[in-house]
């Protein structure tokens, strides 16, 4: 039978000295303690990684220190686990790291595993018995409640053959993390390695990558190129979410890269400083110093948190009341000393630093900008909201659309909001949108709720606008404009689908309701007929403003305003500052140019005068004017069709 590989890392936990090193040793036939201290003092200090195969399956260990005291180097190989062995002695039974990494593994989403019951060759078989049964009534309601519990000895080697069958089981109902996703390797180590240059080691949480690939070290921001890829020490063209690997980046210098650092993909993470997070405490009776919990968490604790591989000092700001109770889940801000990088739904850690313990966990639901103010309205509401919303992607796309700062959103800037490759946002938007969720607009996306709300807004103005303005024929789509929190790009995109709806009418660039017929009250019907009258009359030479006013004895005031309605309703037309001419002048003169190419192709300013049976001062602007609305184009003083 063939091997398989996959793409999931199972790890051991568990207190010190409880055989957990061991039991790799003999499941894999590798070594993990690799450093002199390690072998000297017979304990594990750092992670450990080997490849295992049970079946025809093959997959990666991680092996974690169990000492109290590199807890924080647990928490970095725990995040990486999609699986655990929880390994306990039986000559000692739980033991207070047993516990504690328990809680660790719980509070960052573990879900699948199975208990080794180890150093059965050191004890009586009543004594194996009752260390099961203290096992069964202690993980009674976590997640390895009903788990399989394998009886082992890596002295004499009975029971393992009952516990590969039994990991073997274990493995293969376990579904392999997605490889579609946004690449990102939490940096367990960096070193260097002669001919090759600077190694990065760990295991990517998300995404794959493969030689060649360009990827980018933050928070420090350094470009680089994948050299070479190893997968558990074999050299491999790609590395998948899940696998140990090292990968070989020659731009980088391996004394600037440190655990905690993060190797992914330009475009998707900036490294940020307050994060929104849902987090959960743990209750008292919980913590190993008991007392040390009673008093739960204050506004401003500094605290250790641990995401990824990350470990940095924190501070916590709960936002649902001044203090955390133990036991207690809420809505906190944290704000870290050192920026690093995080993804919305991604588990952290949190531990006091004294007593040193872990105190709690939950999950990042995004980074924000600056420090939220508690008590404002809806804001619990709004980020409990924006939690579950990471949980689900689809449901995170269309949260990211419903709340886009600019009404709408592109492809890219969901993308980089929800740190989910363009395919997978690009999937995501096709199921929204046949649930009429959301609309696309002029490149970008707009939610149905948002565009439901733009909808009535503009609606709503355009009616106010006629009530104050019934002579206009609408509402310049400027003024309009500014009613609406959008770019001009997506405010156009939005009222075209307005239009297509059939809600508003837009002429000349006024919008109007399509009832809507532009009424002059009292004398003013009179007049805006007579100034019309009057222009027409004057065909190529028009009046100015205050000759209008003269002639029709009309205060120059009201001139003005009557005119500047002609010229909303588009019966006048502005050619320059000073002069204005009637809209069937205007025509006669477009229709004289159309003849006039239709004969010749150029046409010199000089005869346009002439045409028109008028003066140098009426001709030429209305020549230029002609240039700027695209009937013709200006080559020195000679005029050509401008061809579409």
């Amino acid at each position: 039978m063939s091997v398989r590989p996959i793409n999931l890392t199972l790890g051991t936990a568990g207190h010190i000295d409880h055989g957990k090193t061991a039991l790799v040793r003999n499941l894999t036939g590798c070594e993990t303690d690799r450093l002199k201290a390690e072998k000297e003092r017979g304990m594990s200090i750092d992670l450990g990684h080997a490849p295992c195969q049970v079946g025809h399956l093959h997959f990666g260990i991680v092996d974690v220190p169990g000492h109290e005291n590199f807890v924080k180097t647990m928490v970095a190989g725990a995040s990486s686990m999609d699986a655990v062995m929880l390994v306990v002695a039986a000559d000692d039974g739980v033991m207070p790291q047993t516990r504690e990494h328990m809680d660790i593994l719980t509070l960052l989403g573990v879900r699948h595993g199975l208990i080794a019951l180890t150093k059965i060759d050191r004890v009586e078989p009543a004594r194996v018995e009752e260390v099961q049964t203290q096992l069964r009534d202690y993980l009674r309601g976590t997640f390895l409640d009903g788990a399989p519990i394998c009886p082992v000895s890596n002295t004499t080697g009975q029971g393992l053959p009952e516990l590969v069958s039994t990991l073997d089981g274990l493995v293969h109902a376990i579904e392999p993390r997605r490889i579609d996703g946004v690449f990102r390797l939490p940096v367990d180590r960096a070193f260097s390695a002669k001919g090759y240059g600077t190694i990065v080691a760990g295991v990517p949480t998300a995404g794959s990558a493969a030689v060649g690939d360009d990827i980018v070290l933050l928070p420090a921001g350094a470009a680089g190129r994948i050299r070479r890829i190893e997968v558990y020490g074999h050299a491999a063209d790609r590395v998948l979410a899940g696998q140990c690997a090292a990968v070989n980046v020659g731009q980088w210098d391996h004394h600037q890269i440190m655990r905690g650092n993060t190797v992914t993909v330009a475009g998707y993470f900036e490294p940020a400083s307050w994060f929104a997070c849902r987090m959960r405490l743990l209750p008292a009776d919980a913590l190993l110093n008991k007392a040390a919990g009673t008093a739960g968490l204050k506004s401003g604790a500094r605290v250790k948190l641990h995401t990824g591989t990350s470990e940095v000092p924190a501070v916590v700001y709960p936002l649902e009341g001044p203090t955390m109770a133990p036991g207690q889940e809420a809505i906190v801000q944290v704000r870290l000393e050192h920026p690093s990088i995080a993804a919305p739904g991604d588990r952290f850690i949190v531990r006091a630093l004294s007593p040193v313990q872990t105190i709690g966990g939950g999950r990042i639901i995004e980074t924000m900008p600056h420090r939220l103010k508690r008590g404002r309205p809806g804001l619990i509401e709004e980020l409990r909201e924006r939690a579950d919303a990471t949980i689900d992607e689809t449901r995170w796309v269309e949260y990211c659309v419903r709340t886009a700062r600019r009404t709408a959103a592109t492809e890219n800037d969901l993308a980089f909001r929800t740190k989910l490759t363009r395919d997978r946002v690009r999937e995501a938007l096709g199921v929204l949108q046949d649930q009429a969720l959301v609309v696309p607009l002029a490149g970008a996306f707009v939610h149905g709720d948002t565009l439901a709300g733009i909808r009535a807004i503009a609606v709503d103005v355009v009616r106010e606008y006629h009530l104050a303005q019934p002579a206009s024929p609408g509402i310049p789509a400027s003024e309009l404009a500014a009613h609406i929190a959008a770019s001009s790009k997506t405010f156009d995109g939005l009222m075209a689908k307005i239009k297509e709806e059939g809600l508003l009418t837009e002429t000349n660039g006024r919008w109007a309701l399509p009832e809507h017929r532009p009424a002059f009250a009292g004398p003013d019907a009179e007049r805006v007929e007579a100034i019309a009258r009057l222009f027409e009359e004057s065909g190529f030479q028009p009046p100015k403003p205050e000759e209008v006013a003269e002639r029709l004895k009309l205060e120059p005031r009201t001139a003005r305003r009557l005119i500047d309605t002609l010229l909303e309703h588009g019966r006048l037309v502005r050619v320059a500052e000073d002069m204005i001419f009637h809209e069937a002048a205007i025509a006669r003169a477009k229709q004289s140019l159309l003849d006039h190419f239709a004969k010749d192709e150029r046409l010199e300013s000089v005869q346009f005068k002439y045409m028109l049976d008028t003066t140098r001062k009426f001709a030429l602007p209305l020549l230029d004017y002609f240039d700027r609305v695209g009937v013709t184009r200006r080559v020195g003083n000679t005029r050509y069709l401008k061809r579409r």
